[in-house]
């Protein structure tokens, strides 16, 4: 890409240009209404047709471009609430393209993926939940919001880089109630370019059996034991903590200095789980992570 432009600088030009356009605009007038090269301007235009921005289409002889409804440009840090209400607004209301183009937009307006998360994606499942336990959806709808929350993080997931091999972390969901937060916190690890091995919902393998398992799976993606490997495990029960808290600890070795336990749930005064970190907030989970992998 030709020096002395920004991506994003002219990802927000675009947009807003082909957004005050009803029929869409041809590649020429663009580069000329924005004052870039023609040849660095299709560059940037089949850049943003390929994530999903815009389009093109053939009227005639002339091929124009268009924006694609529901995208739209924010500015980050200041436009974090007002995409939180509009993320809890369409989610309630379950709908699902204008949740989806909601978190595309964010992306194409390079926004910070753990905040996204942390401000945004997470603070839409407590108010499901109270929807759901005032009485004002059903068993299905609770569902089918949950289920668009899952699919909106895997947009976030697609558009995240390749990982590093040093930074490596194991996520479990210890109840099927905290699949989503676990969901979250994969996303957010790999935006900080953690090999991230979600394990999901692993409330069927409580038995005396999972360390066992535990012990067969770190063999296989840890084997060399190279860099760092976090297992993260999310709960909404002391017990499901403490299994999987004492099943971790049964299975690290003397030697195992680069492997850690992070449990994220509500933990009572007076009940001792061992681990390395308790923290129901994912900033923390986070920045604890990084930090030990930078003192390895």
């Amino acid at each position: 890409m030709a020096r002395g432009y920004d991506v994003a600088e002219v990802k927000f030009r675009l947009i807003k240009l082909l957004r005050d356009s009803k029929i869409g605009i041809s590649g020429v007038e663009i580069s000329e209404r924005l004052g870039i090269n023609r040849v660095t301007m299709t560059k940037y235009l089949n850049i943003f047709s390929a994530e999903g921005v815009i389009g093109e289409k053939n009227i005639g002889n002339v091929n124009l471009w268009f924006v694609y409804e529901g995208i739209e440009q924010f500015q980050f840090p200041d436009d974090y609430f007002r995409v939180q209400e509009r993320y809890i607004e369409y989610i309630t209301k379950c709908s699902e393209s204008s949740v989806y183009n909601l978190i595309r937009s964010c992306l194409n307006s390079d926004v910070n993926v753990i905040k996204l998360m942390t401000e945004v994606i997470l603070t839409a499942i407590p108010e499901v939940q109270k929807y759901f336990d005032d009485g004002k959806i059903g068993k299905a709808e609770e569902q089918l919001m949950k289920t668009i929350i899952s699919k909106s993080i895997q947009l976030v997931n697609l558009d995240i880089q390749s990982p590093k091999n040093e930074k490596n972390v194991i996520i479990i969901a210890a109840d099927s109630q905290s699949v989503l937060e676990a969901e979250a916190a994969s996303a957010a690890y790999r935006s900080n370019d953690w090999n991230v091995f979600f394990l999901g919902d692993m409330s069927s393998s409580i038995d005396i059996l999972f360390d066992l398992e535990l012990t067969k799976l770190l063999s296989k993606i840890w084997k060399s034991k190279q860099g760092l490997m976090i297992v993260t495990v999310f709960s909404q029960t002391e017990e499901g903590l403490k299994f999987f808290s004492e099943s971790f600890y049964s299975v690290k070795g003397k030697n195992d200095d680069n492997l850690h336990l992070v449990l994220s749930g509500k933990i009572g005064k007076k009940i001792t789980i061992k681990s390395e970190l308790q923290s129901e907030k994912l900033d923390d989970i986070l920045q604890w992570s990084q930090t030990k992998f930078e003192n390895i």
